[in-house]
């Protein structure tokens, strides 16, 4: 049995349109407004567990294809970048689908994501970089990833963990966390802590 470490190094990884999904279903607001690193410290806090890294994954739609939430996720995601976030991003793919009048409607979609998140995930938990992957995300396509840590961690003879961060209310319809991992339920007491005060569809922080 590998020794729990007095210190748990932990990285956090944001699906960030999973968790503004879940937040909007969850708090109601209708646009990412969480501040990455400081949500994630106030959960690693709250454990004990030591930050060493914050990591941000999101699709981004084309100028052409919604030019306002191009605008905020440029702004934002420059912004993370700058204050020391890895991010990692990816134009959605559109293609149509039938609407509700029938119609065609011109849908953007997010691919790859979740696989660059898993790929992240393993790879930092095989380098030795962290004992706490700690994944802001309920994407049940994400739960064998903890399959693959635990197997890392008995090969190596290491302590591991992965842990699912998700809001949760009485609103919320999504009350479980990704399979397979620790649940890490975020109220909104701490979430409304964690709100970025800037509104990066009017404006952004000057550099």
């Amino acid at each position: 049995m590998p020794e729990e470490p007095a210190v748990k190094r932990a990285i956090a990884f944001f699906d960030g349109q999973n968790l503004f999904h879940a937040v909007k279903k969850a708090f109601g607001y209708t646009f990412p407004n969480y501040d990455a690193p400081k949500l994630a410290r106030a959960v690693c806090h709250a454990r004990g567990w030591q930050l060493e890294q914050v990591r941000f994954y999101t699709g981004v739609p084309s100028p052409e294809g919604n030019a306002s939430w191009n605008t905020f996720w440029t702004r934002k995601l420059l912004t993370m970048s700058r204050a020391g976030v890895h991010v990692f991003s990816r134009s959605l793919r559109y293609r149509n689908k039938v609407g509700s009048g029938g119609a065609p409607v011109l849908v953007g979609e997010e691919k790859g994501i979740d696989v660059r998140i898993a790929i992240d995930v393993l790879s930092c938990a095989f380098r030795g970089h962290c004992d706490v992957a700690l994944v802001f995300s309920q994407d049940q396509d994400l739960s064998e990833i903890a399959d693959e840590v635990r197997l890392i961690a008995q090969q190596e003879n290491r302590w591991l963990k992965v842990a699912s961060a998700y809001p949760v209310s009485a609103a919320a319809d999504n009350r479980r966390g990704i399979n397979k991992t620790d649940w890490v339920k975020i109220d909104r007491a701490v979430y409304d802590s964690c709100i970025d005060p800037w509104d990066y569809r009017k404006e952004a922080p000057t550099a």
